[in-house]
């Protein structure tokens, strides 16, 4: 299960997951329902993305307890948290565990559609961020050695003179190491690859 707009509907309420999985479903995701947290989990390594909508109060397993689970195992996938009156206190634990939302009952239609809306557009962009960051990675790991000792002079400020001292070479043999390095980051400035340095942990802000 690798559809990025698929719901995942957990709840011992069989009418609860009725009502929600026609709700989704004609909001245009794709739903799975689950009666239990074990048998979400039973399903959980064949999925690797979407968003978890789950009940906190459930027997067996329940909806802390699945987030704990779901966060460890498929950190991937979001997961918005329902809960009834009173259970606030859950709520504020579960978003300290890594729920994207909760919801408190009863809540409108739309609320929950918005919230499973962001928390997909959430994945995108971090999918999107992570793809960005690998790319960096792989321009990085083309610089030879020395190539590298000058993108880290770079970033550090120092000048071409400091450069040329520290790694005794001239001045001018560090220009040309520095020529390669922006080409094979692909980069037309400095600021630019002090940023994509950043994103590559050669330089920490």
């Amino acid at each position: 299960m690798a559809d990025e707009t698929f719901v995942y509907i957990v709840d011992d309420d069989g009418a609860m997951r009725d009502s929600l999985a026609f709700l989704l479903d004609s909001a245009g995701f794709s739903v799975a329902t689950f009666e239990s947290a074990s048998s979400f989990l039973d399903a959980l390594p064949r999925i690797e993305s979407g968003c978890v909508v789950t009940d906190v109060r459930m027997p067996g397993i329940d909806g802390i307890e699945l987030l704990k689970r779901v966060k460890r195992e498929k950190p991937t996938l979001c997961v918005i948290v329902i809960t009834g009156h009173g259970e606030i206190p859950l709520a504020v634990q579960a978003m300290k565990l890594g729920a994207m939302d909760f919801l408190e009952k009863p809540f409108e239609d739309e609320r929950l559609i918005e919230a499973i809306r962001g928390a997909l557009a959430s994945i995108a962009d971090r999918a999107k961020a992570e793809a960005a960051t690998a790319q960096i990675a792989s321009r990085v790991a083309t610089l030879s050695p020395r190539e590298r000792q000058v993108l880290e002079g770079l970033v550090a400020g120092h000048s071409n003179k400091t450069m040329a001292r520290d790694l005794h070479i001239s001045p001018r043999t560090v220009e040309v190491y520095r020529d390669n390095v922006m080409t094979k980051l692909q980069v037309a400035n400095l600021s630019e690859l002090v940023r994509l340095a950043m994103r590559a942990g050669v330089l920490r802000d």
